[in-house]
């Protein structure tokens, strides 16, 4: 019997072009500024890296709770949710880091750790459903 995991899979889907374009900039900047390793002084590569580095420090592990929430059968609704807010979370900081918009970047992360909040109850739902029974 197939998986199917829709909601991860679109969610990812959804990601992988934001993750490039973050990934593009910092190149894009080592490039100009010929810097091969950190940022050597430059604040807008630093900002770039860190932008980048934070995606991929978040994204991973909010993907893999909406995975085993879908997997756990968690409702579509409460999985959907989670996934929504990383996507525009993840959208919010990624656009406010560069800009330097301080108050977008901590509405991001905020809708970030939230995902991760509820990813957790996401899986935590369907788990104490099945050791209840």
């Amino acid at each position: 019997m197939k998986t199917i995991v829709p909601i991860t899979a679109v969610t990812s889907i959804i990601l992988v072009p934001i993750y490039i374009r973050l990934a593009l900039r910092v190149i894009a900047l080592r490039h100009t500024y010929r810097v091969a390793l950190g940022a050597g002084d430059h604040s807008d590569l630093e900002m770039a890296i860190r932008a980048h580095g934070n995606f991929a420090e978040y994204v991973p592990f909010v993907l893999l709770l909406i995975l085993s929430a879908e997997i756990n059968g968690s409702s579509i609704w409460l999985v959907s949710l989670v996934a929504a807010m990383l996507v525009v979370g993840r959208l919010i900081h990624a656009t406010a880091i560069p800009s330097g918009n301080l108050i977008n970047r901590a509405r991001g992360m905020k809708l970030t750790f939230a995902a991760l909040a509820l990813g957790a109850v996401a899986n935590l739902i369907p788990l104490v459903f099945m050791f209840a029974n």
